[in-house]
């Protein structure tokens, strides 16, 4: 599924208005129907509803959604903001209908003063001020209406957009001048900012609606987001040879590990075999040895001279992918011999943890890195690699700017996981849950990079499907064994089933 941006969104509704073909008023009436709907399920005609319409088309929504309101007899009070005298054509449409409605007036316009109405509990307001076209923050009077709606007790559904969010950048937006939303309806596709966890305190409960803009326009224009859904990860699955043997399903290598951090090499080594790789090597300091021998059997040791820390690069040429990192240290001998193995990778290569630990203390061996690599920082670590952030939208910039420079695949890891490509494109994965906010996480979505790279899966496809199947994974534990007690293992545990459910 695309993610537009706000341009993208005016492009999208005049090709459907150009080629359906469908007038724009009738088409803000068929979201309009679609949007009271979507109310009429989650409120009934006994809760007074207070409309506040801006003079844009988020506020031609507005006061159709209020005219068909009352049409189902709900209790509709209706505020129309024109401070400047100007509406947009479709607003000022809306507005004629509503004035000329039979039966009490249900509009107020306002065009100076605002003595603004009592909001109490029990009530609703449907916000129509500002959608997706707002380019700066809220100010004035309308900052005043925001602030004095989300000080009331009433319930708010916001129509496309909270009033005062921006679709994309809100790094120098007014969160006070935010409007605080029970519920979001946002029309056909999701928005970028609903996908950063600081915004979550405004959109409230998400609904898409689709409102049938059209289909021919939504693949004719190139998103430079998109979401991951079921579709997209059942279609990336390779399918598996009945004839295959361990020798053709991949031989992968996982340099991971220091003497007290053996059990993030077991994660990622348990991942990686659940990832169906025909066969994996470990390389582990020596008192790892007995940990790893006894909990993956599965996994061929190779022991590092060194008892306690990683010190030399091991040969590359066998294997079909590599990862490093996990559980790895960060002493300057084991840094040298990091550098060195991935200088020397013959194959494609994932780094996470104290891999990337390492590069953010020594940052001209980025420079480095093998080309195709994939990384995979949490956004500390990207921090750490690439300066403090503000906000999310600025930590987003900055992967993809790094996935950019590297010519590699940035995994920001998070609710929403973003895969950051080189080509600047960035895919969000939607499976995941706050139950896998655990340690050991990141080492077992590594182990299941290397597995998929392993087996043939080129970089872009490993990522995308590596990261919905980890979630997914995820998903399926907390379903049955709730969130609050899930542990790494259990993502490992449960991915048999996440493949089985993308084959199914």
């Amino acid at each position: 599924m695309k993610i537009f941006t706000a341009a993208q969104i005016r492009e999208l509704d005049n090709y459907t208005i150009e080629h359906e073909p469908i007038k724009s008023i009738d088409l803000m009436e068929r979201a309009a129907h679609a949007l009271t709907e979507a109310i009429v399920e989650r409120w009934d005609n006994s809760v007074p509803v207070v409309v506040f319409a801006g003079p844009g088309n988020n506020g031609g929504d507005a006061l159709a959604v209020a005219r068909m309101l009352s049409d189902r007899n709900y209790q509709v009070q209706t505020y129309l903001f024109n401070i400047s005298g100007k509406l947009s054509a479709e607003c000022a449409e809306n507005r004629q209908r509503l004035v000329t409605k039979k039966g009490r007036p249900l509009l107020t316009e306002v065009t100076q003063e605002f003595d603004p109405p009592r909001l109490e509990a029990g009530m609703l307001v449907v916000d129509g001020l500002f959608g997706s076209g707002l380019s700066k923050p809220l100010a004035g009077g309308f900052a005043s209406l925001v602030k004095y709606v989300n000080a009331s007790r009433a319930e708010v559904v916001s129509i496309d957009m909270p009033s005062g969010l921006m679709t994309e950048d809100n790094s120098y937006n007014v969160r006070a001048n935010i409007m605080r939303a029970t519920v979001t309806l946002t029309l056909q596709h999701q928005k970028l900012s609903f996908l950063f966890a600081e915004h979550q305190q405004f959109v409230g409960e998400l609904q898409v609606l689709d409102i049938g803009l059209s289909e021919e326009g939504i693949a004719r224009i190139d998103a430079p987001y998109t979401l991951i859904d079921d579709d997209d990860a059942r279609s990336l699955l390779l399918p598996r040879d009945p004839f295959a043997h361990k020798g053709t399903m991949g031989n992968a290598l996982l340099v991971a590990g220091s003497y007290g951090m053996a059990g993030a090499a077991v994660l990622a080594a348990k991942a990686c075999l659940r990832a169906g790789v025909g066969k994996l090597t470990v390389h582990t300091p020596r008192r790892n040895v007995a940990i790893v021998q006894s909990t993956v059997p599965e996994a061929v040791l190779h022991i590092d001279r060194e008892e306690t820390i990683f010190s030399e690069a091991v040969p590359t040429e066998s294997f079909q992918a590599m990862a490093i990192g996990p559980g790895l240290g960060t002493s300057e001998q084991t840094a040298i011999a990091m550098i060195a193995q991935l200088r020397r990778a013959q194959c494609p290569v994932v780094a996470d943890a104290d891999a990337l630990n390492i590069l953010a203390a020594k940052h001209a061996w980025m420079q480095q890195l093998p080309k195709g690599i994939i990384i995979t920082p949490h956004p500390k670590e990207l921090e750490r690699l690439e300066g403090q952030c503000t906000d999310s939208y600025e930590r987003l910039s900055k992967a993809r700017m790094l996935a950019e420079r590297l010519q590699g695949y940035v995994v920001l890891k998070g609710h929403y996981t973003a895969i950051c490509m080189p080509d600047g494109h960035i895919a969000f994965n939607t499976t995941g849950n706050a139950g896998m906010a655990t340690a050991g996480s990141g080492d077992v979505l590594t182990g299941i990079l290397l597995g998929l790279l392993a087996r043939g899966y080129q970089q872009r496809e490993a990522c995308l499907l590596g990261v919905y199947l980890h979630g997914l994974a995820g998903d399926l534990a907390a379903e049955e064994l709730g969130e609050e007690s899930l542990i790494a293992s259990d993502i490992i545990n449960y991915l048999p089933k996440a493949f089985a459910a993308l084959h199914a």
